[in-house]
């Protein structure tokens, strides 16, 4: 072991890595630049020995929505509104940190898309014959239920 790894590896903990290459896909039309969002890596927990504890492999993706230059208002305040100001993704699963900062990537974009999915408004139905009866019998018996647990002096 070299002298002075382990305070390589303490500083390895704290540093903050922002990559600037492709976009992160999010959904058609959508796409975040990757120099948007921040990568933070971290030793992982959990077990594996002698290198869970020398090793960096944790990463965890983080996404400023207000501060973001590939979203709309609009997009902003839909994602604002679901997941808060700051949309965070973090992954552990592999002893690799690449494939975990790919997992946390994928986890990032997949709630972003779900936040950015504009519901369809419910259409006012109303209630059918079948469902009032059903509604009407089921009262019916837990009324029943109630009054035969009166005491019969009442």
């Amino acid at each position: 072991m070299v002298a002075g790894s382990r305070a390589v590896a303490k500083a390895l903990d704290v540093m903050s890595f922002t990559f600037v290459a492709d976009e992160l896909p999010v959904r058609p039309g959508v796409a975040v630049p990757l120099a948007e969002i921040e990568l933070r890596t971290s030793r992982s927990s959990g077990p594996g020995g002698q290198h869970a504890n020398v090793t960096a492999s944790r990463v965890e993706a983080v996404f400023d929505v207000a501060a973001s230059g590939a979203l709309s208002d609009a997009q902003k305040a839909r994602v604002t509104a679901r997941l808060g100001p700051r949309v965070t993704a973090a992954a552990q699963d592999t002893r690799s940190q690449l494939r975990n900062r790919e997992l946390a990537l994928e986890r990032l974009a997949a709630r972003l898309a779900h936040a950015l999915e504009v519901r369809r408004p419910r259409t006012a139905t109303r209630p059918t014959k079948a469902s009032k009866r059903r509604r009407l019998d089921a009262k019916k018996r837990r009324g029943n239920i109630k009054r035969d647990r009166r005491s019969p002096d009442a």
